[in-house]
């Protein structure tokens, strides 16, 4: 009895994916074979005669290489009767490989479905005469699905745009929060060890000077801690990597001067409430705050190998139950367990609050997910099959997996909402580990999966779910940023200046922090390290961010 439930649930779900895809209506076109014949404008899903479309894409090494073969594909190729052609490429191939094709118009297929174009290459292809603009395929006729996304998260249609008005490339969008709830609001968030503090009697430190006291108990107790919690090797009141992103330790200069801090360890920038692009680095916050962190690494606070260490002797000295506090995306990854550790919120100094990372309030995006070559027949035949892939319950399969496959795991169940309606249900995995399930069953590829979807549409997955509740309960309340330096296309000409300038800006950046945490500076050495970021083109590299800065304002 429960294997005949099973199965008529299946067939409910495959019901309900193939009336999901043919929700603007029924029918199809007529005995059309070839592309080129078809009025797409005209036509409904499923089509009376399948049509076969050419296409490129990758696949994760080791998992399924032929796509037809793949769950998601085949229910496509049923709910649209357009079957794709595929050229497929190992994804740790694709980078040299995808180039080669690239290079060669002439026998491009007529998408290329997972590109990951980043913009000098859509801009040189499009320059080449190899893709095709797309924003007069972009309609309500054509692409329902996606002007809807666009109608929702219209930030995200803006940063589509080319400085000349055209849009390459279908994009990938992916929400986990939004704006200041967003899961990317910051990178290396700072985690202290909770079971340490209850064991010493400590509280939850909410200012720098209490932090410092927290770290200075932590050395002063090193023994103890050692005996109680069978630890091996020195203790390390607070380890991190500085310059290496999510483990960089300037998430806790935020509250000295102004309040920016160092949210972008590539860039160094951020945008005031007043619209106004700046360099943080040149800011009073990022002097006083940098002085403090050489005053905690002078005191034996900061692990020595801070400067050094690579990922995984970081990690290792973390699963080993050495730190006292440490930073990363997730605390799992390095710490032994998630038990006994919380996120550390933002200290006060001068003032409480957070600047949010680079494209935090429009993360989870890539403009350059899927284009349409110059080789293809019916560019609004594509158009309408990719729009296939931003339905709201397409999108999420796309991106993470599918239900029903015939082996052991899924990623979802088809269920249904409290309101009755077709909702995926992240399934229970086992022993299954989630990153290989997700690569077997998943197409990736365009797609939007909006903050909006969740308990509508998908439910939030379980390794999102937590850190989203941290953010909105640690840390969202002291984001007041009114504005985060989104990710701009430029022009092929700024895309060069923002390279060469960004290369030298960002080193001397780095550099500096690095020195100046380990050995300390003087204000002469700030001086210098002021005039060294002007001879590199500072004042360049922040009008350049303004003019894009003030057109993505305009362009909403």
């Amino acid at each position: 009895m429960r294997k005949m439930h099973k199965l008529m649930a299946l067939g409910l779900a495959f019901a309900m994916a193939a009336s999901m895809l043919t929700a603007c209506g029924g029918g199809g076109g007529g005995n059309v074979g070839n592309s080129k014949d078809i009025d797409a404008r005209s036509v409904t899903f499923p089509l009376a005669e399948s049509v076969t479309i050419t296409a490129m894409t990758n696949y994760p090494a080791a998992t399924e290489s032929n796509p037809n073969n793949r769950t998601i594909f085949k229910r496509l190729e049923e709910a649209t009767n357009v079957h794709i052609e595929w050229s497929a490429i190992s994804s740790d191939q694709w980078g040299d490989k995808i180039q080669l094709e690239m290079a060669n118009a002439s026998t491009l297929p007529e998408f290329v479905f997972n590109a990951g174009f980043g913009e000098a290459d859509l801009l040189k292809y499009a320059k080449n005469g190899v893709i095709i603009p797309l924003e007069d395929y972009i309609t309500p006729e054509l692409m329902p699905n996606l002007c809807k996304v666009f109608d929702q998260v219209p930030e995200y249609k803006a940063m589509c745009y080319d400085t000349e008005g055209h849009i390459w490339a279908f994009p990938w969008i992916e929400q986990l929060g939004y704006q200041t709830t967003a899961i990317q609001l910051l990178d290396n968030m700072p985690y202290i060890n909770t079971a340490w503090l209850d064991f010493l009697g400590l509280e939850m430190p909410g200012t720098v000077d209490e932090f410092k006291a927290v770290l200075e108990a932590f050395k002063d107790h090193a023994s103890e801690l050692q005996a109680e919690f069978g630890i091996e090797g020195d203790i390390i009141p607070m380890s991190c990597i500085l310059n290496d992103g999510g483990q960089d330790p300037f998430i806790l200069i935020n509250g000295f001067g102004e309040g920016y801090g160092d949210p972008d360890t590539w860039k160094h920038m951020i945008v005031t409430d007043d619209g106004k692009v700046v360099c943080d680095a040149m800011s009073d916050g990022f002097k006083e705050g940098t002085a403090w962190l050489h005053e905690l690494y002078a005191e034996g606070l900061i692990d020595a190998e801070a400067f050094t260490q690579d990922w995984s002797t970081y990690v290792a000295k973390g699963k080993s139950g050495r730190y006292g506090v440490c930073f990363t995306w997730d605390v799992a990854n390095v710490a032994p367990s998630l038990e006994g550790w919380a996120p550390l919120p933002m200290l006060q100094a001068d003032t409480k609050c957070i600047t949010p990372d680079t494209a935090a309030y429009t993360s989870g995006y890539n403009r350059g997910r899927c284009v349409v070559t110059a080789t293809a027949q019916n560019p609004e035949l594509i158009a309408k099959w990719i729009d296939q892939m931003y339905d709201p319950l397409q999108s999420p399969q796309n991106n993470w997996g599918t239900y029903g496959e015939d082996d052991d795991f899924d990623i979802f169940e088809m269920s249904t909402n409290d309101a009755g309606e077709p909702m995926l249900r992240h399934a229970p995995l086992g022993d299954a580990s989630p990153v290989e399930v997700r690569e077997a069953e998943s197409v990736n590829g365009p797609l939007a999966v909006l903050d909006s979807y969740y308990g509508k549409y998908v439910t939030l997955p379980d390794d999102a779910a937590y850190r989203l509740d941290w953010i909105k309960e640690i840390y969202t309340p002291d984001c007041k940023a009114k504005y985060c330096l989104p990710n701009f296309f430029m022009s092929q000409e700024d895309t060069v200046t923002d390279s060469n300038l960004g290369a030298d800006i960002g080193k001397c950046v780095n550099e500096f922090k690095s020195r100046a945490v380990k050995d300390g500076f003087s204000d002469a050495d700030w001086e210098q390290f002021q005039s060294d970021l002007k001879a590199y083109g500072i004042e360049e590299y922040v009008a350049l961010y303004q003019k894009y800065f003030d057109a993505y304002l305009d362009a909403q």
